[in-house]
């Protein structure tokens, strides 16, 4: 297990001790007798859980939000047995939530309203992988750094890298969209996911998209990926493999003032030099990722950038300089390539360990995902540092620098009185800053309950009506994942009221 996951585990446990509301989730209702009997005929009785301990676990994922409850939790292990799972569920009336690793940081994978929860984990398999057309079919379940492992023999990799790529898994980041350090140059995973097989809420299976360079119709592979279950549940997705690259050179750039690792990150872009990756962390972070991962980062620096490079070796050699003297003209107090490919690892296990780190600051944290232009940087750290101040938080910066993906960590221990009341204030504060910069709600991690309600921030009620007749040609039953990303007022989390609207015929 990762110990970012550890973290969020140890999370869900402490709340469970402290004794807030959603401590354990009610035991099943007299009607899912009848329910969880037809699931069980269905799919089996080693597939499905309705003891009070494993709704518990399926009704939290890696966020702060504690109001999830879980119905009956289901384990298919093929197509045909979601689709047996989400009849069933529709004909006792049941919504469904779809769920993967539960690494998800915004409540879209907490189910509301008891729902069937069809946990995905058992499909973990890489079905097929064809090198002629750069493609391999895979199941939702499988964990996203195992899909590298996996191809690694083959000499191709798949690109999009969370931090959580450890755990989550390929379903979960189909649903979120989610990108990674490297999704700069190579894009987020809808740049990566050709088709997906996706069981629809009246059990029907459909294809979206092809292996052709251009489907013909609408892109509905693309109205899928990012979805967050609302649309239906993936069960096998046809993902664009890449090939590994001859030459990679990893830089550990080093700054005394954030504002000046910030100014190299624009001047970076502004020369035409765009890097596999470039992540940046402030101090506080930087303290805590080298006290629990020993990655080798100087616990001085006020900031460092995480420069990586990649192609021909020729390029790599080029931009890697160009890189360097970027940094030195913008004061950079060292800079540093890694020597090797053990040293390599061992920089981007620190990155990839920040989350996990702040276990050691705090024992909670509520991290951000908004996204802000990256001319504006320095101008929105300076804000996220007075926010943090007045509200006496503590904040760890790090994110992905060169798309202007924030990721602001807020450590906080709930167990003091008022200190929920003040992360979520600040929080809210972040967002309708990062907002107010011309930025957007999220980069990777979605809108899941978390940003709901600022929805409206960011959209007109046309575009918000919009998606939801988009989400409703889908699911016009309202029976995946109800109750995420749409705010109340366009969301169909009443299923009832969104039946009678489709027999009155307002959905078309």
């Amino acid at each position: 297990m990762s110990r970012t996951l550890v973290a969020a585990t140890r999370r869900v446990l402490g709340s469970r001790r402290r004794g807030d509301r959603a401590a354990a989730s009610p035991p099943a209702g007299a009607g899912d007798a009848a329910l969880v009997a037809d699931l069980v005929e269905a799919i089996g009785s080693d597939r499905v859980r309705a003891d009070t301990a494993s709704r518990y676990l399926a009704s939290r994922d890696a966020s702060i939000y504690r109001e999830g409850n879980a119905g009956p939790v289901c384990y298919p292990g093929s197509t045909s047995d979601v689709v047996a799972c989400v009849q069933v569920a529709a004909r006792h009336g049941r919504a469904v939530s779809p769920r993967g690793a539960g690494t998800g940081l915004a409540g879209g994978a907490a189910p509301l309203g008891q729902p069937v929860v069809l946990a995905m984990t058992r499909m973990d398999k890489l079905l097929g992988v064809d090198l002629d057309n750069g493609v391999a079919w895979v199941q939702p379940g499988m964990v996203n750094l195992d899909l590298s492992r996996a191809l690694a023999p083959h000499g191709v990799h798949y690109a999009p890298d969370p931090s959580s790529q450890a755990a989550c898994t390929i379903g979960g980041n189909v649903a979120n969209n989610s990108g990674g350090p490297h999704c700069l140059a190579y894009g987020v995973t809808s740049a990566h996911v050709v088709a997906v097989e996706v069981v629809l809420s009246d059990g029907s299976v459909v294809t979206l998209g092809d292996l052709t360079a251009e489907p013909a119709g609408y892109d509905l592979r693309g109205a899928f990926v990012g979805s967050e279950g609302m649309c239906g549940i993936a069960t096998a997705v046809a993902v664009r493999l890449t090939r590994n690259p001859p030459a990679v050179r990893t830089m550990l750039l080093c700054f005394d003032d954030v504002s000046d690792a910030a100014a190299t990150v624009s001047a970076i872009i502004a020369a035409g030099i765009v890097p596999a990756a470039i992540e940046m962390m402030d101090q506080r972070c930087v303290t805590a990722v080298e006290d629990f991962a020993q990655a080798g980062y100087p616990k001085d620096a006020a900031a460092v950038l995480l420069v990586e490079v990649d192609g021909p070796a020729g390029g790599v050699a080029i931009a890697s300089e160009k890189v360097a003297g970027i940094a030195r003209r913008n004061q950079a107090i060292s800079v540093r390539t890694a020597a090797d490919e053990d040293e390599r690892a061992r920089l981007w296990k620190g990155r990839k360990s920040a989350f996990g780190a702040v276990a050691n600051v705090m024992p909670d944290y509520y991290l951000h995902d908004t996204v802000v232009p990256r001319t504006r940087l320095v101008e929105v750290l300076e804000r996220i540092y007075e926010i943090v101040d007045r509200y006496d938080l503590i904040v760890l910066n790090v994110f992905h620098a060169g798309d202007g993906n924030l990721h602001p960590i807020l450590a906080y221990d709930s167990r003091v009185p008022g200190t929920d009341e003040r992360v979520h204030a600040a929080g809210r504060e972040i967002i309708e800053m990062s907002l107010d910069m011309g930025g957007a709600l999220t980069g990777e991690h979605g809108i899941g309950v978390e940003k709901r309600e600022h929805m409206n921030r960011m959209f007109s009620a046309v575009d918000l009506d919009q998606q939801s007749r988009l989400r409703a040609s889908f699911d016009p039953h309202c029976r995946m994942n109800p109750g995420k990303v749409l705010p109340s007022a366009h969301s169909c989390s009443d299923i009832g009221a969104l039946r009678a609207a489709d027999a009155a015929g307002v959905w078309g």
